[in-house]
C-alpha cells in the first residue's frame, strides 16, 4: 500500500474518533453540568474543523501531505489532554450570578475543546488540498468513518463511562497514527497509546469526572449520612443510586399527614432529576400514599386497567396497587432506569404486581389497541427544576393528548402530575393542549371534563373524555377537603371553594383554569398573559418554551431579575448563534485576507516579469471565487435535513438516541458510499444529482408523518433497520457535492480549497441553531422545505460554474 492509499485509513479513524470524541463529550456536560450545553460541544466541534482552513490558509506549507501522520498524532493526544484539562478546571453557569470570570473559564472550555476538532480538520483539509482529484475517495472515508463512529459509541457507552472512553478513542487513533510517521515518532506514538489503554484500564481518581455541586445528586450526597451505592452507564443516560436524607419522595404530601416515611433508595439521572425508590417492606408506612394529590384519580373512584409513563422510581406504580386490583403497566422511556428499577425491587414483593416495559409511552399505545382506566403521567422528580425550552417534548402535544384519550375505556381518565412552579404557566399550558385536544375530539365544554387540585407544592389534573359525573365531582370535593389540597378547576366550582387550604397572595390559579377551559376567553388570556402558554403541535413540539420575545423586560422582574430562567428556555441558543457567526465570520475572513496577501505578491511578480497571463488568471480565480458560496449551501442543506429526520424519527422509534443514531449512520453511511461511488462514475458528479437531492427531501417531507403510524407495530431492533434502509436512498446522493465541489477547486484553483472547507464548516456550525431556532417559529416542516430550497440553489450554481 502505497502513502497515498495509507492516508484513507487514518482519515478513516480520525473521523471515527472525532464523532465519538463529539458524542462523549455532550454526554459529559449533560452529567457534570448541564444538557443545556450539548449544543456548545457540537458548535465547538464545526468551528473547530472551520478553523483548520483558516490555518491552512495562512500557512499554505502546513498543506503537506507528509505531515498528516503527526496531524493524526497530535490528535491522540489532544483528545484526553483536553479533557483532563477542562475537567481539572470546570465551569459552572451556576457561579455567573456572583462570579463574572467565570466567563473566563466558559472561553478556556472553548478553545482547549477545539483543539482536537482543529487537528482533525488539518487531517481531512489537507487531504483534501493535496489530493484534490481523489476527493470522492477522501470524503467517502470520511463519512464513513464517521458513520462507525456513530454506531460505535453506542456500544462503547453501554459498557463504560463516557470519561473512561476518552482513553480507548486515544489509543485507537495513536495507533493508526503509526501507519504515516517515521521510526522515532511511531515508538512515541506506541508508547502514548499503552498509557491510554493503561488510563482506561486503571481510570484514575485524576481522570473522574466532576459534576457541578449544585447538581441533585452532588448536592443530595453532602447530606449527613449520605453514601453513593452504584454508577450505571448507558448511550443516553447515567444512573446513580444513593443513601440521602435528601431522597424523600413524596411530591404534594398533605400537610395533615404527620407519620414518618418509609426508607426510600434515591435515584439521580446525569447527576440531576432525582426520584426514589421507596422501601415496602412495612406496609403500615405506606400511607402516605393516600395523602399525596396524585391519588386524586382513585379517590374520584376510577379503578381497573392502570397505565404510567415514565414511571421513574416507581412511586405512582406503588400509588395504583394500593388503590388497583386489575393490571398496572409502567413504561419507562430511559431503558437504563428500568433496569435499575428492576434491579432495587427484584427482592420486593409487589415486584410481582406490575408490568414494566421500556419505550414511549406514546409510540407503544400508536403500536397496538389497548385501552386503560387510567393513564397516569407523573412529571416529577425530588425536587422541583424547569425544563429546557428548546428540548422537544413529544409526550405533551395535542396530538399526544388525542393519542392517550382515545385509548381509554368509557368512564377512564388521564392523569398529570407536576410540581407548582410559580407563576403559573405549565399547568396551564397543558389544560390548554387538553381542551384543545378534547374539542378537536367533538367535546364542546372541555371545563366539564377536567378536574385540578393544588396542594402546597404540586398540581394534580384529571382530564376525562367523558363528563364527570356528580359522584365523581363529590368524591374530588371530599378527597381536598379531607386533605387540605385546594380545588383549582372542577365543574359548579365557585371563587370561595377555592384558595382555602394552602393561601396565596391571590387566587390567580382558579380564575386562570376557568379562563383557559372557557373557549370564548381562552384566546384573549392567553393573548394577554406574560407567558406563551397556547397548545403545541408535533411539527413544533417546545412544550417547555413559555417565554415571549415582547415581554422580557417584565419576565426578568417577575423571576426576580434572575437570568437562569432564560437559560431554561433556551436563550443559550441565540447566544451560541451569535457567538458562532462572529467567529465563522473571523474564520472566513482570514482566508479572504491571506488571498488578498498571495494576489499581491503574485501581482509583484509577474509586473517583474512582464506575465501576459495575469488577466486571464484574475478571471479564473474570480470565476472560482463566485462558486464559494455553493459550499455554504450544501453544508445548511446538509444540516437542515439532518434535524429534520432526526426529529420526526424520535416518534417512531421511541427514543431520541436512537433517532440520532439511526440517522446519522445511514446518512453518514450512505454519503460516504455514494461519495466513493462518484469517484468511479462520472455521471454521479452531474448538476442534476443536486436536484435529485432537493426533491428527494421533499418526499420525505411528506411520507415522515406516516411513519409512526407503520413503524411503532415493529420490534425496537425491526424499526431501527427499516429506518436506516429507507434512508439509505436519501444518503447516496448526499454524499457527491462536496467532494464534487472540492474536485472542481482542484481543477480551477487549488488554493481555494481550504477557504471552501472554512465556509462549508462555518455554515455547518450556525446550521442546527438556526434550524431549531426556525422550528421554535414556524415548525419542522419549514426546515425540511429550506433544506430542499438550499441544495435546488446549489444545483444552479454548479450547473453555471459548469456551463
Amino acid at each position: 500500500m502505497d502513502r497515498e492509499q495509507r492516508i484513507l485509513p487514518v482519515i478513516f479513524v480520525s473521523s471515527s474518533a472525532s464523532l465519538a470524541f463529539e458524542v462523549l463529550l455532550t454526554r459529559i456536560y449533560s452529567i457534570s453540568v448541564s444538557y443545556h450545553f450539548a449544543a456548545m460541544i457540537v458548535s465547538i466541534a464545526m468551528l473547530g474543523l472551520a478553523a483548520s482552513g483558516a490555518l491552512l490558509s495562512l500557512f499554505p506549507g502546513l498543506r503537506n501531505p507528509g505531515n498528516i501522520g503527526k496531524y493524526a498524532m497530535a490528535l491522540g493526544i489532544a483528545i484526553p489532554a483536553s479533557f483532563l484539562l477542562v475537567n481539572h478546571f470546570p465551569f459552572d453557569p451556576v457561579r455567573l450570578s456572583w462570579e463574572k470570570t467565570e466567563v473566563l473559564r466558559i472561553g478556556f472550555h472553548y478553545l482547549v475543546l477545539a483543539v482536537p476538532f482543529l487537528c482533525t480538520g488539518l487531517i481531512i483539509a489537507t487531504a483534501f488540498a493535496a489530493r484534490s482529484s481523489q476527493s470522492g475517495l477522501i470524503y467517502g472515508a470520511d463519512l464513513l468513518g464517521a458513520g462507525v463512529g456513530s454506531v460505535g459509541i453506542l456500544v462503547l457507552t453501554s459498557l463504560t463511562s463516557p470519561e473512561r472512553g476518552i482513553y480507548l478513542l486515544s489509543a485507537i487513533v495513536l495507533a493508526a497514527a503509526c501507519i504515516l510517521i517515521t521510526a522515532p515518532l511511531r515508538t512515541a506514538a506506541l508508547v502514548l497509546s499503552l498509557c491510554a489503554l493503561t488510563l482506561f484500564q486503571l481510570q484514575p481518581e485524576f481522570g473522574r469526572l466532576r459534576i457541578s455541586p449544585y447538581k441533585g445528586l452532588e448536592a443530595a450526597l453532602r447530606y449527613p449520612g449520605a453514601t453513593p451505592i452504584r454508577s450505571y452507564y448507558s448511550p443516553s443516560a447515567r444512573v446513580d443510586t444513593f443513601r440521602s436524607p435528601a431522597a424523600r419522595f413524596a411530591p404534594g404530601l398533605s400537610l395533615k399527614y404527620m407519620e414518618p416515611l418509609p426508607k426510600q433508595t434515591g435515584i439521580a439521572v446525569d447527576g440531576g432529576n432525582i426520584s426514589g425508590v421507596t422501601d415496602v417492606s412495612d406496609p403500615a408506612r405506606l400511607a402516605f400514599l393516600s395523602f399525596l394529590p396524585a391519588a386524586l384519580p382513585y379517590e374520584a373512584g376510577i379503578r381497573g386497567r392502570v397505565l404510567v409513563l415514565d414511571p421513574n422510581g416507581g412511586l405512582h406504580l406503588l400509588l395504583a396497587h394500593r388503590y388497583v386490583a386489575g393490571e398496572v403497566i409502567g413504561i419507562e422511556s430511559t431503558p437504563l432506569l428500568a433496569k435499575v428499577m428492576r434491579e432495587l425491587t427484584a427482592a420486593s414483593p409487589d415486584n410481582r404486581r406490575f408490568i414494566l416495559l421500556t419505550g414511549t409511552g406514546r409510540s407503544w399505545l400508536m403500536g397496538g389497541k389497548e385501552t386503560f382506566d387510567l393513564i397516569d403521567i407523573p412529571l416529577q422528580g425530588a425536587s422541583p427544576s424547569a425544563a429546557f425550552g428548546m428540548a422537544e417534548e413529544y409526550r405533551l402535544t395535542v396530538e399526544a393528548f388525542r393519542e392517550y384519550l382515545s385509548h381509554l375505556r368509557p368512564g377512564g381518565a388521564l392523569c398529570i402530575n407536576l410540581f407548582l412552579l410559580p407563576p403559573p404557566r405549565i399547568e396551564l399550558r397543558i389544560l390548554a393542549t387538553a381542551a384543545t385536544a378534547l374539542e378537536e375530539m367533538g367535546v364542546r365544554d372541555a371545563s366539564r371534563h377536567i378536574a385540578v387540585v393544588r396542594s402546597w407544592g404540586s398540581v394534580t389534573i384529571l382530564v376525562k373524555r367523558f363528563p364527570l359525573s356528580g359522584s365523581e365531582i363529590e368524591r374530588i370535593r371530599r378527597f381536598a377537603r379531607e386533605r387540605w389540597f385546594d380545588l383549582a378547576s372542577l365543574p359548579g366550582l365557585t371563587p370561595e371553594e377555592s384558595n382555602v387550604f394552602v393561601k396565596l397572595p391571590s387566587d390567580g390559579y382558579y380564575r386562570a383554569c376557568a379562563a383557559v377551559l372557557t373557549p370564548g376567553q381562552r384566546e384573549v388570556f392567553m393573548d394577554r398573559y406574560l407567558f406563551d402558554i397556547g397548545p403545541v403541535r408535533d411539527d413544533a413540539p417546545f412544550f417547555n418554551h413559555f417565554l415571549r420575545l415582547g415581554n422580557i423586560r417584565e419576565t426578568y422582574r417577575v423571576m426576580g431579575g434572575k437570568w437562569q430562567f432564560f437559560l431554561e428556555e433556551g436563550y443559550l441558543f441565540p447566544a451560541i448563534l451569535l457567538q458562532a457567526l462572529v467567529l465563522s465570520a473571523l474564520l472566513i475572513l482570514v482566508p479572504a485576507l491571506a488571498g488578498a496577501r498571495d494576489e499581491e505578491r503574485g501581482a509583484s511578480g509577474e509586473a517583474a516579469t512582464g506575465s501576459s497571463d495575469a488577466t486571464r488568471s484574475g478571471r479564473a480565480d474570480l470565476r472560482a471565487r463566485r462558486f464559494l458560496p455553493y459550499f455554504a449551501l450544501i453544508g445548511v442543506g446538509f444540516m437542515f435535513a439532518e434535524i429534520f429526520l432526526i426529529q420526526k424519527l424520535i416518534l417512531p422509534l421511541g427514543n431520541a438516541t436512537y433517532a440520532l443514531a439511526a440517522v446519522l449512520a445511514s446518512l453518514l453511511a450512505g454519503s460516504g458510499a455514494g461519495s466513493l461511488l462518484s469517484q468511479r462514475h462520472a455521471k454521479l458528479r452531474s448538476p442534476l444529482t443536486l436536484a435529485v437531492i432537493a426533491l428527494l427531501i421533499i418526499l420525505y417531507g411528506l411520507l415522515l408523518p406516516m411513519a409512526p403510524a407503520i413503524l411503532t407495530t415493529l420490534t425496537p431492533a425491526v424499526r431501527f433497520a427499516v429506518v436506516f434502509i429507507a434512508l439509505l436512498p436519501l444518503g447516496l446522493p448526499m454524499g457527491v457535492p462536496f467532494p464534487v465541489g472540492m474536485r472542481l477547486l482542484g481543477e480551477r484553483d487549488p488554493s481555494l480549497i481550504p477557504w471552501a472547507w472554512v465556509i462549508n464548516g462555518s455554515f455547518s456550525v450556525l446550521a442546527p441553531v438556526m434550524a431549531l431556532m426556525l422550528a421554535l417559529a414556524t415548525g419542522f416542516g419549514t426546515v425540511a422545505y429550506l433544506a430542499a430550497g438550499a441544495y435546488f440553489l446549489a444545483f444552479i450554481i454548479l450547473s453555471g460554474i459548469r456551463s
